[in-house]
């Protein structure tokens, strides 16, 4: 019988399908770890590609004002027109510096009617959780640019309460403003190095990193072989203890128990010496 036969058990095969279901599973985290992997590559591309590239007209880049591809994440735009001061309103729990304050987001309308969203930059909130002071947006005709992101979608059971947002709702803002808007995105304004200093404060140029997850995949894969690699150990292991439980016992000498050295007394040792005379 081979030494592999108890394999066939339905132990070892109910072993052999839970080893089977762990590879699965890890190759499973493995995968969506390199997908993730992907998605910051990508993202990394568009800042390459996008941020610090030259500006092109609005209405160029945003064809369809309902409408954004993803691949123009971070494109520059170019901005005419005049804020809309008095539509302003503010976004809250945003997070700047491990502090947690306000996003200040203006209507800009352009020169041709339309009404763009710009993201002005971050305050914080005062001690009664409320917008800090800060200036308006200045007046007048203004040429801008602004670095374009998608808007945001709603939260249920989060309302907007007077000028206060929970998200970038570009369509909850258009319909506020009340005019012809762009809802597919946004822009966030691109400052000066002086007015960065002062609120509303610029967000951080975006960080070029693809994370661990080229890492994390590796390791779950490496698991799912080490869950084989032990499965076989064991089996090794249980092999070993069948084929030696399973061998004839050594063959037996016959010998007579050796006797223990009779003590000499001292009639032995008056004996030894007169048998040598």
């Amino acid at each position: 019988m081979s030494e592999w036969a108890f394999l066939r058990s339905p132990r070892w095969a109910g072993y052999l399908a839970l080893v089977i279901a762990f590879a699965v599973a890890c190759c499973a985290l493995g995968t969506w770890q390199l997908n993730r992997r992907a998605e910051a590559l990508t993202e990394v591309a568009r800042i390459d590609a996008n941020y610090d590239a030259e500006a092109i007209p609005v209405s160029e880049a945003l064809p369809d004002p309902a409408a954004f591809d993803a691949d123009e994440r971070w494109q520059v735009v170019a901005l005419s027109g005049a804020f809309l001061a008095d539509e302003e309103i503010v976004v809250r729990n945003r997070p700047f510096e491990g502090s947690s304050g306000f996003q200040v987001i203006t209507p800009f309308r352009l020169d041709d009617g339309r009404v763009f969203m710009i993201d002005r930059g971050w305050i914080a909130q005062d001690s009664a959780g409320r917008p800090g002071e800060y200036p308006p947006p200045p007046g007048g005709h203004l040429e801008l640019e602004a670095r374009l992101k998608a808007g945001e979608e709603r939260i249920p059971g989060r309302t907007s309460t007077g000028i206060e947002f929970a998200t970038i709702d570009l369509a909850e803002l258009a319909e506020r403003v009340g005019e012809p808007s762009y809802t597919g995105a946004y822009g966030v304004l691109v400052q000066s190095a002086a007015d960065a200093e002062e609120p509303p404060l610029a967000a951080a140029r975006p960080i070029r990193d693809e994370g661990p997850h080229l890492s994390y995949a590796l390791q779950w894969f490496v698991f799912a072989l080490l869950g084989f690699i032990g499965l076989g150990w064991a089996a090794n292991q249980e092999r070993r203890a069948l084929v030696e439980a399973s061998a004839p016992d050594a063959p037996r000498r016959d010998r007579e128990p050796r006797r223990p050295p009779r003590e000499r007394h001292d009639a032995d040792i008056e004996d030894e010496i007169l048998d040598r005379r």
